[in-house]
């Protein structure tokens, strides 16, 4: 077991609770209970976004971990681990094909799912964007929780309705996205990209979640009750795709969250929508944050995204713990 990394009181007050959403592991439960969880991405240049988002996802601990992606994606993705369920439905410009017909087999996918990540390797393709755009109206209609991460924030950026006032959705900027959304949604931060800048943000996009990325993470809805920090130690190396582990894993712990909402377990705490919709959130940059702490420690400068993958489950067994009733 790795050294315990330093936690403030408020940090470990947050863990206990995020504790309460993780579903152990019982017998009466069947294949796909502890999670299904989709990532939408993954396009002709960009394949390993979706990997790491999925891969994330699976490691956590979801029991199906789908990628939704273009054909010349999905013959790539599809030998980097037989683990994942790779669909080859996505398409790019030039196509004959129109968005609808495109996302019309995704839509139909989304009442087999807890949870779906979109924009990992997902590119600014017009015909994505459109395609994403159509699921995203489906998915809210269906009341599905929505990661928003990458080249997805870009399509928030064009329309910010599609999201506004959707209180399953959670946004996973990093300090440059988020300027971006802040100015599209004519929010005027002053620089402030820290409590009050993420507040003001998710309050002019009606409640959503938003996880600004950075030294320290900031996690809000808009209100104070439900603001909160990622403060853990990360690593120093800022190598690209450690944000698609972040996305994987709050994909998986929202999914947990439905379990531990429709009361499938002896559940405790008594916790509503919102307030564990933000341990989804929080929980997923705590883990991040110690995956790349774990991963930095063996190999600091040569860090890569693919480290962080193989830290999921330490980082979960140091932060959370499995519970009793899981171990044989």
């Amino acid at each position: 077991m790795p050294d315990q990394p330093e936690m403030s009181p408020a940090t470990k007050e947050l863990l206990k609770k995020v504790r309460m959403i993780v579903p152990p592991m019982l017998e009466k439960f069947h294949k796909g209970m502890l999670g299904r969880v989709a990532v939408i991405g993954g396009s002709e240049n960009y394949t390993g976004a979706p990997y790491f988002s999925a891969m994330a996802s699976a490691r956590l601990g979801a029991d199906l971990s789908h990628v939704i992606c273009t054909p010349p994606a999905a013959n790539v993705i599809k030998t980097y681990s037989p683990n994942l369920m790779v669909h080859p439905i996505m398409r790019e410009s030039p196509s004959s094909t129109s968005a609808s017909s495109v996302a019309t087999p995704v839509i139909a996918m989304l009442t087999h799912l807890h949870s779906l990540v979109i924009g990992p390797g997902l590119g600014r393709d017009e015909l994505m964007q459109a395609t994403v755009a159509e699921v995203i109206t489906a998915a809210r209609e269906k009341k599905l929780p929505l990661v928003l991460d990458a080249d997805a924030l870009w399509l928030i950026q064009q329309k910010p309705d599609l999201v506004r006032g959707y209180k399953e959705c959670v946004l996973t900027p990093n300090v440059v996205e988020f300027g971006r959304l802040a100015q599209a949604v004519g929010v005027d931060t002053e620089g402030d990209t820290g409590r009050r800048g993420c507040q003001a943000l998710a309050n002019a996009l009606g409640g959503v979640m938003v996880v600004r990325k950075g030294g320290v993470d900031w996690i809000s809805d808009g209100t104070d009750e439900r603001t909160v920090t990622g403060e853990g130690e990360g690593g120093r190396k800022r190598s690209g795709g450690q944000g698609d582990t972040l996305t994987g894993s709050i994909g998986t712990l929202l999914a947990w969250r439905n379990m531990y909402l429709e009361g499938q377990w002896d559940t405790e705490g008594g916790m509503g929508r919102e307030e564990t919709l933000m341990l989804a959130a929080w929980g997923g940059s705590a883990i991040t944050r110690e995956c790349s702490r774990l991963a930095f420690m063996k190999r600091g400068r040569s860090l890569q995204a693919s480290d962080l993958t193989e830290e999921v489950p330490v980082a979960f067994e140091t932060l959370i713990g499995e519970k009793e009733e899981s171990k044989l």
